[in-house]
């Protein structure tokens, strides 16, 4: 899953109108921001497998820390607390919601690899065993989350109006870009996702101060 875990953050705002779409995003991606900067630490590891899956070639064997729903759990608990003190338990809740979300959404297309707890036993229905299914799946999630978000908010500005199609497009972007060549190495998956996170969610502070709730 990766293109969904969007449509979770997007969809929040609606929920959460007065916290950043930047936040919004990193709640359900928070496994993800975790898990690359886990790989270079060499505390988590992947092997590259081709054809492992029909939509990719990562064999995620070892990610208990960023990705069991035990440690998720944990990362949403604190990562909601911190949002609900600078605005309100709602939005801590919409929060912790978003990140614990990421579990269900990965279980869904995992290869039987979701962790309960470090250690514990794995599990996944394992979508990814259709590339036609996954991006039936993903995109319909997506096309869901962003007509949500674009519901409840609207343009203060130009940037406002154009950025939203920009980032929506940007995004599809990276999703189909994704899905191509199996990465040459660990160290080129670790930096190439903070890179992208990175940029992404730095777009969507700069795109929610130029949006407004509707």
């Amino acid at each position: 899953m990766f293109i969904g875990h969007f449509a979770v953050g997007y969809a929040s705002k609606k929920w959460a109108p007065d916290v950043s779409l930047a936040v919004l995003l990193a709640a359900p991606l928070l496994a993800d921001i975790l898990w690359p900067a886990f790989l270079l630490l060499d505390i988590e590891h992947v092997r590259i497998t081709p054809g492992w899956t029909a939509v990719n070639a990562l064999d995620l064997h070892d990610y208990p820390w960023s990705h069991s729903m035990l440690t998720l759990l944990a990362w949403g608990v604190l990562f909601g607390a911190l949002v609900a003190r600078a605005a309100g338990r709602r939005a801590g809740l919409v929060v912790f919601l978003g990140v614990l979300s990421h579990w269900l959404l990965d279980w869904v297309t995992h290869k039987y690899d979701m962790p309960l707890w470090p250690g514990g036993p794995e599990s996944g229905l394992y979508l990814w065993r259709s590339r036609a299914a996954t991006w039936v799946v993903e995109l319909a999630l997506y096309a869901a989350g962003v007509w949500v978000w674009l519901r409840s908010t609207r343009a203060r500005n130009r940037k406002g109006a154009v950025g939203a199609w920009v980032f929506i497009v940007l995004m599809l972007v990276f999703y189909l870009a994704d899905r191509g060549a199996p990465p040459p190495s660990v160290r080129v998956i670790g930096i190439s996702a903070i890179l992208a996170t990175a940029v992404l969610l730095a777009f969507a502070w700069w795109l929610d101060r130029h949006r407004e709730a509707a």
